[in-house]
């Protein structure tokens, strides 16, 4: 029987480091990093999201502040609020909330962020200095990934890595983040042959494609280390039955948001890995604060004290 790997825990001790410095360098150099979240639209999961972040800003002694927009707003006018915020020295950090409404282009508006404020770190620029291994921001849910493996004790280099999903916010980026740390990476995916086989070769096993409990017993290396970034929203009360039993929080979810969070791992999982990360509590809580420690970055980044 494996151990869970709660994200809480390790999202903590990057938190109070970030607090810790955030005052540090505002008694140092008058200022505290700066956070602006733009906002396009009322979608409610995106506003509670664009909350959650302000609240954490706060809480840490950063600057944190949002921009809504209406769900109408053009092109144009999205990028004269984008190149305001980029001239503006108070803003150290940069983040559009997605997705943006259908009729905006994301590629096209990620790219008008100037690199060195793009907290998301998936700017071209971005993930150009993270193939190179340069320094720059880097994407949150892969840092904290990378968190999350160094709180079990696992190191990295020399090992077998796979990750299941290629999107340019999980998938990618942590594989150049797990080869700039020695690790040997194999990216799965749909078009993948013997996916179950490619993945039980992995002593970490990362699975980021976003389908419900789609990884199960024979995906996982016995002992492996599996880090589950996905999350779905999962209603069927025989399939939350089947794959969590009769765990009263499920029960309680059910009834009252008439769905529970499912990752992408299966978590009977368990029994084989040696690690697991549950879901929810276990990556997300590490994105906020990597966001965070972000921030911090880009404060130091564009005063050259990194």
């Amino acid at each position: 029987m494996g151990m869970w790997l709660e994200g809480k825990p390790v999202a903590d001790r990057v938190r109070e480091a970030v607090k810790e410095e955030a005052a540090r360098l505002k008694e140092t150099h008058g200022a505290a990093p700066g956070l602006t979240a733009v906002l396009v639209g009322d979608n409610k999961s995106s506003q509670s999201y664009v909350r959650t972040k302000e609240n954490a800003c706060r809480a840490l002694g950063l600057n944190g502040r949002s921009i809504h927009l209406p769900a109408e707003t053009s092109m144009d006018e999205l990028r004269k609020v984008i190149e305001g915020l980029n001239a503006d020295e108070t803003v150290d950090a940069i983040l559009v909330q997605l997705p943006l409404p259908g009729h905006l282009r994301t590629n096209e508006v990620i790219g008008w962020i100037r690199p060195d404020k793009d907290v998301d770190g998936i700017h071209p620029a971005s993930l150009g200095l993270l193939v190179q291994n340069q320094p720059g921001l880097r994407p949150c849910t892969p840092l904290g990934v990378l968190e999350l493996i160094k709180a079990a004790g696992v190191a990295i280099e020399g090992r077998d890595v796979v990750i299941i999903g290629r999107s340019l916010i999980v998938g990618k980026p942590m594989a150049a983040l797990v080869t700039n740390a020695s690790g040997t990476v194999t990216i799965c995916h749909s078009k993948t042959k013997d996916l179950a086989g490619a993945a039980a070769r992995a002593d970490i096993l990362i699975a980021a494609m976003g389908q419900a409990a789609f990884v199960g017993r024979d995906f996982v290396k016995p002992g492996a280390l599996v880090i589950d970034v996905g999350t779905s929203a999962v209603s069927d009360p025989e399939k939350i039955r089947t794959l969590f039993g009769d765990d009263p929080a499920r029960a309680r979810d059910l009834a009252e948001k008439g769905y529970t969070l499912v990752g992408d791992v299966d978590p009977r999982v368990i029994d084989k890995a040696a690690w697991l990360t549950p879901v929810p509590k276990g990556v997300g809580p590490l994105t906020i604060a990597m966001l965070m420690k972000n921030t911090l970055e880009a404060f130091k980044l564009r005063r050259n004290l990194a």
